[in-house]
């Protein structure tokens, strides 16, 4: 979008300031009133899941995914099933209050006044992280406690460069490296395997912090993983 639209990407950038400044003009844009060109939330809400996406919901049911953390805003994950979730960089689904952090359905709230108010009159705003704002602690502090959890981590889709999300591999690489079996006092596992599934190299491949690039698209390679663990299965049983 960013590369199409130039125009688009500027206001990106000035979102959260927008928000902070003037609610009722942030909600304008973001609805698509007075000649601006927003409703893009609404475009993404009619998008649909790919088979990637219910790949992971399906290595969940087989008990081997227990996480997806995505720094995608769409949540087309929990739409194809996946139930674990962890939306680094929000959603659009859900309204959010920006001082307690406090989530309302969509659904709940009615935009025929703006912005729309949360119960304290504080006012509402997507749950999306805009550029230039903290990522939620909440979501931070648990994204982190499950990435030093795992003892295997799949990089699926990504560019690797949009931080911080991208320092999640680099901190369980870190934390992993050359300890002995088991936990360490921070909780992470020794050994952890990376695998990145990417149509293209990244810089965890470059730098050594995943240990295996599998190169093509997600929606072809997961459910062939898939696949291949529920032949396992059957064939152990």
């Amino acid at each position: 979008m960013w590369t199409t639209n130039k125009e688009a990407e500027a206001r990106a950038y000035q979102r959260y300031a927008l928000f902070l400044k003037d609610p009722r003009a942030y909600w304008q844009e973001m609805l698509g009133l007075q000649g601006t060109r927003g409703a893009f939330y609404e475009e993404i809400g009619r998008t649909e899941p790919n088979p990637g996406h219910y790949a992971l919901a399906g290595l969940e049911a087989l008990g081997i995914l227990k996480c997806v953390i995505t720094q995608n805003i769409d949540g087309l994950p929990r739409t194809a099933g996946s139930r674990r979730i962890l939306e680094y960089h929000g959603s659009i689904h859900p309204l959010r209050r920006i001082s307690c952090g406090s989530r309302l359905a969509r659904e709940e709230v009615s935009t025929d006044e703006l912005p729309p108010l949360c119960k304290c009159d504080a006012a509402l705003r997507h749950d999306v992280v805009h550029f230039k704002e903290p990522i939620p602690l909440d979501v931070m502090r648990e994204s982190e406690e499950e990435a030093l959890r795992c003892d295997l981590m799949l990089i699926c889709g990504t560019s690797a460069v949009v931080y911080p999300f991208a320092n999640l591999p680099r901190m369980v690489r870190l934390h992993s490296g050359g300890l002995v079996s088991g936990l360490d006092v921070m909780g992470c596992k020794a050994n952890v395997r990376i695998i990145e599934v990417n149509a293209e190299p990244t810089p965890l491949t470059h730098e050594g912090v995943s240990d295996c690039l599998i190169q093509g698209q997600t929606g072809e390679i997961l459910p062939r993983i898939v696949g291949e663990l529920r032949t396992t299965r059957k064939q152990r049983s």
